[in-house]
């Protein structure tokens, strides 16, 4: 029984678009805390040209749509290649399938970023390490030399070199940007505490506390 309509999963955050002769398919990626995202693909027909100025209506069954398109996205990056793109047996996909998937995703991407290690040994250049493995390592949740990622930073008011918030001691200058996080890290001498006498405009005499 041909099926009308089909399922696409996907794990990963990126969205896919793919063109097709009877159409124009976007697989869309997880947003921020979504375990999966899911496309439905339904049946669509094709045309054959015969050439005799006649054309055949050619049905397409919406598995096999789908099925040519997680073929594509999975093989974007050669063999044995897989992004976690997959069509579900019914309208969501079951434990077990997101298990098999997540576990080939896993092991495809840490292939992915120990060939990255492999260049970054010889090389060491960003230049070589392509967006598919940085991806990988994001998602492993791996930090890695290669992997540079932006990072919100601030001036250092004494040398105007760009350093990340909440640093202690600008490495740059030497300058203490944070004494009691610099003394507690040994990087600075503790505050010291004085004590001394000030008299008040009513003649009264009072301790008063400086910190140094």
């Amino acid at each position: 029984m041909r099926s009308t309509s089909a399922v696409i999963v996907n794990l990963a955050e990126e969205t896919w678009t793919l063109h097709r002769s009877y159409g124009t398919y976007r697989v869309r990626g997880c947003e921020s805390g979504e375990p999966y995202a899911l496309t439905r693909v339904d049946e669509r027909t094709a045309y054959m040209d015969m050439g005799d100025k006649r054309s055949v209506e050619v049905p397409i069954a919406a598995d096999e749509i789908a099925a040519d398109l997680c073929r594509e996205i999975n093989s974007d990056s050669g063999e044995e290649s897989f992004f976690g793109v997959f069509v579900a047996a019914g309208e969501t996909p079951t434990n077990e399938e997101l298990r098999r998937a997540r576990e080939k995703l896993a092991a495809f991407y840490r292939r992915l970023v120990a060939g990255a290690d492999r260049e970054w040994e010889r090389s060491h250049s960003y230049l070589f390490i392509n967006d598919v493995e940085r991806r990988a390592a994001h998602y492993l949740g791996l930090e890695k030399d290669w992997f540079y990622q932006a990072h919100e930073t601030v001036e250092c008011p004494g040398c105007g070199e760009k350093i990340k918030p909440g640093v202690a001691v600008c490495r740059t200058c030497g300058a203490i940007l944070d004494q009691g996080k610099a003394a507690s890290l040994g990087l600075a001498p503790p505050r010291r505490v004085t004590r001394g006498a000030v008299t008040s405009k009513s003649g009264n005499r009072a301790d008063a506390v400086r910190t140094n």
